[in-house]
């Protein structure tokens, strides 16, 4: 009789360490490694132990000072530069040893050993913005907003495939790793283009129902489920089938997001919010969905990327100054619909987060 409930005793304890909820997230590290220019995406290289930004040129005057600024993803000390190369992101394609930031007029392609350019790879009319390396076929998608396509190029080599049609604007994309790719359109009426990378063709448009001014997207290639973060006409995570758009929930986040990622170690999408918030969202199975946590992080880090080995996420952005006053009635500026302020020299800051 003592055993059995021993037994039971050790049972129930068992379910409720198992339904015991999950530390909250915290902003573990911080660190201040300055630098002028603006940024966008940001880019963590678990394998390789290296996170990418590219940055902007330092002034108008020396738009050569665009660069791409490496750091150790575990420290965070500063590895280098690779100069000349600006753009709003950047990918490695880890079979190829190779590195691909969108700049513009022309990609830059480097070699992730040595930080070295390889060479330059003119894409047109294109504006290069986001990117994604699709390891199902060694291959690098570079999105256009202009343009409305994708731009294909061969990560061994960096000779140009073609372009996609996406049908719309596009901004963040991700792959499932088994021959389809998703980009995010950031259009009025949002949704989500799905493309057959073998076929190099949009097969599918998805659609919001109703959210639009879409950047960040996300995926549960195990669940086959998207996540993507719009803005309009309130921030909101719409949750859809992968398989066939539907719409599986719509769950509030805590401002307009410029990025998602998505843990498959832990089933939680987190978006990145320009107002200095982050939205964790549990996948509680493929169907149900619940806002676990907004953070705090720091005003203006509005791009995200994920350190798989380590779990962490990790933002970026700089203290900025008090916005100068607007006249009365002045339309807001910026295309987010913001006024655009003035950096603190300097201030530039990696941000951790983490259990």
């Amino acid at each position: 009789m003592i055993r059995s409930c021993l037994v039971v005793m050790a049972v129930g304890m068992g379910m409720l360490a198992a339904q015991a909820p999950a530390r909250p997230y915290k902003v573990l590290k911080t660190a201040q490694v300055g630098g002028e220019g603006g940024w966008d995406y940001i880019y963590a290289d678990p394998a390789g132990r290296r996170l990418y930004i590219p940055r902007g040129a330092t002034s108008a005057a020396d738009p050569a000072s665009t660069r791409i600024t490496i750091f150790n993803l575990d420290t965070l000390a500063p590895l280098g530069d690779i100069p000349d190369t600006g753009g709003q992101g950047v990918a490695v394609c880890p079979a190829t040893g190779h590195g691909f930031a969108s700049s513009h007029p022309q990609v830059t392609m480097f070699d992730t050993r040595t930080d070295k350019v390889m060479k330059k790879i003119d894409v047109g009319a294109a504006r290069a913005d986001g990117i994604l390396c699709d390891t199902y076929n060694d291959r690098v998608y570079i999105f256009s907003h202009p343009t409305h396509n994708a731009t294909v190029i061969d990560a061994k080599t960096g000779d140009l495939v073609g372009t996609i049609d996406l049908g719309g604007t596009p901004e963040e994309g991700v792959a499932d790793g088994h021959g389809t790719l998703y980009d995010v359109m950031q259009d009025k009426e949002g949704g989500v283009a799905v493309v057959d990378v073998k076929a190099m063709k949009t097969v599918k448009h998805y659609s919001f129902d109703g959210n639009g001014g879409c950047n960040g997207l996300a995926l549960d290639s195990k669940n086959h489920v998207l996540f993507a973060a719009c803005r309009a006409p309130q921030p909101t995570m719409v949750i859809l089938s992968a398989t066939d758009g539907k719409i599986l929930a719509k769950l509030p986040i805590a401002g307009g997001s410029d990025g998602a990622v998505f843990n498959p170690a832990t089933h939680e999408a987190f978006s990145t919010e320009g107002n200095g918030m982050l939205t964790v969202i549990r996948e509680e199975s493929p169907t149900k969905f619940t806002v676990e946590q907004n953070l705090k992080t720091m005003d203006g880090a509005r791009t995200i990327t994920l350190d798989t080995r380590t779990n962490h996420i990790l933002t970026m952005s700089q203290k900025f100054l008090p916005p100068p006053p607007q006249p009365a009635g002045a339309p807001a500026e910026g295309r987010r619909g913001y006024v655009r302020r003035q950096a603190v020299p300097g201030s530039f800051t990696i941000l951790v987060i983490g259990r």
